[in-house]
């Protein structure tokens, strides 16, 4: 049986594919160090944990929800989204999915036709460009540089804007940079997408994790004319340390949000519903875990980001957000004799038996991924072997 053009044409995920060959190398007896998907090291606070357990004593998780979400879930993901936004929304605004990935995917098989473009800034999130492919869509992909802090700019978004552009992402702050735009960067985009009537699709899923008096605004907090045209997609998964528990979710225009409700009845029913009931307290519960966390990556990034930044070759901006380190690799594979950064990860990895993430699944070549979502010493016992790594190297 041929499969089908579609599933031929599609790229793996880089980030499963390195955890995966981690993993495996662990099960086999090896002393691997993962720095590679992003996920909390931390255990669901136990609230959380809580709520769904009682959701299952009682019943609820045992049946069919609808297919956008519970009732419950969609009204704690408006009232998150005034406390945290300041704007009003309303259920029907709201669609609940299998983590935000899955939110994404339902958008874009909701809004795409054929031919579609889509401008998706590099570095970009690995998956973006994939999804857009299965919805038939084109991606558009604008080089952002490190000098320039890895931010498009309206000028470069003008250059490749057609006829046929439909959709903008924007990920702030960004995986796998950590850059966060500033309120008048996003002002300049916003009024540029409604100018030339351009949906904007603003992944917000590490919005709450910023550091050292870095802030986050929210794209559709500008205006309420660039709110109209922004679909916010957000989950618990990183936030709530619930990357497990596959709860996302999409707030925008009503008449898309329907479209995306539709698909995804015919394609997972609903989102498991004991996630649902645990989600609900996740927004609508004690947010002093979430503070506790974001603080413990904090101290992570100042901590470790030093040490990384004066390993061989690296070249290295501190991240403002998110829980990812970006490092330029070039002069590293230039001193360990090697052209390729994916040969360089994987000789890491066999050698050294430290697993990172290769650059090129997120449009950027010369970079690797680090992420920094685990311990300090872990991290740091990494750094260690990375640098023996290129020294070794460097002597050959």
């Amino acid at each position: 049986m041929e499969l089908s053009a579609r599933a031929q044409k599609l790229e793996p995920s880089v980030t499963l594919a390195a955890a995966a060959k981690a993993n495996a190398l662990k099960a086999s007896g090896k002393d691997v160090l993962s720095l590679t998907v992003g996920e909390p090291d931390f255990t669901t606070p136990k609230n959380i944990q809580q709520a769904a357990i009682a959701a299952i004593e009682n019943g609820k998780a045992s049946y069919y929800t609808p297919s956008g979400g519970i009732k419950e879930l969609k009204e704690a993901v408006v009232s998150h989204i005034e406390s945290y936004y300041q704007l009003q929304y309303t259920p029907k605004n709201v669609i609940v999915t299998d983590g935000a990935k899955f939110a994404l995917y339902l958008l874009f098989q909701a809004v795409l036709n054929q031919g579609d473009e889509v401008i998706i800034p590099v570095p970009y999130w690995v998956s973006y460009g994939e999804q857009v492919k299965l919805a038939e869509g084109v991606p558009v992909f604008v080089s952002c540089t490190q000098e320039t802090d890895f931010k498009v700019s309206v000028a470069q978004l003008e250059q490749v804007k057609t006829a046929k552009t439909k959709l903008l992402i924007l990920n702030s702050p960004s995986n796998p940079t950590g850059t966060i735009y500033s309120k008048e960067e996003l002002r300049a985009i916003g009024e540029w997408a409604v100018a030339n009537k351009i949906l904007i699709v603003s992944d917000d899923i590490y919005g709450r994790l910023v550091y050292n008096g870095a802030e986050f605004t929210p794209m559709a907090t500008i205006s309420d004319e660039i709110r109209k045209q922004t679909m916010i997609i957000n989950g618990v998964s990183k936030s709530y340390a619930m990357t497990g528990w596959r709860i996302g979710y999409a707030v925008g225009d009503e008449t898309i949000i329907a479209a995306m409700n539709d698909i995804a009845s015919q394609s997972t029913s609903n989102p498991t519903a004991v996630s649902q009931y645990a989600a609900v307290e996740a927004l609508t519960g004690t947010q002093e875990t979430v503070e506790q966390m974001r603080q413990a990556f904090e101290e992570r990034l100042n901590s470790i980001y030093p040490k990384f930044a004066a390993i061989p070759g690296f070249k290295l901006e501190k991240p403002q957000g998110a829980f990812y380190l970006f490092p330029n690799i070039k002069a590293t594979l230039d001193m360990c004799g090697y052209t390729d950064v994916t040969e360089w990860v994987t000789d890491l990895l066999e050698e050294a038996q430290v697993a990172l993430v290769t650059g090129a699944g997120f449009g950027a070549p010369e970079h690797v991924r680090i992420s920094y979502a685990t311990d300090l010493k872990t991290l740091e016992t990494a750094v260690e072997r990375i640098t023996a790594f290129i020294e070794k190297k460097s002597r050959n």
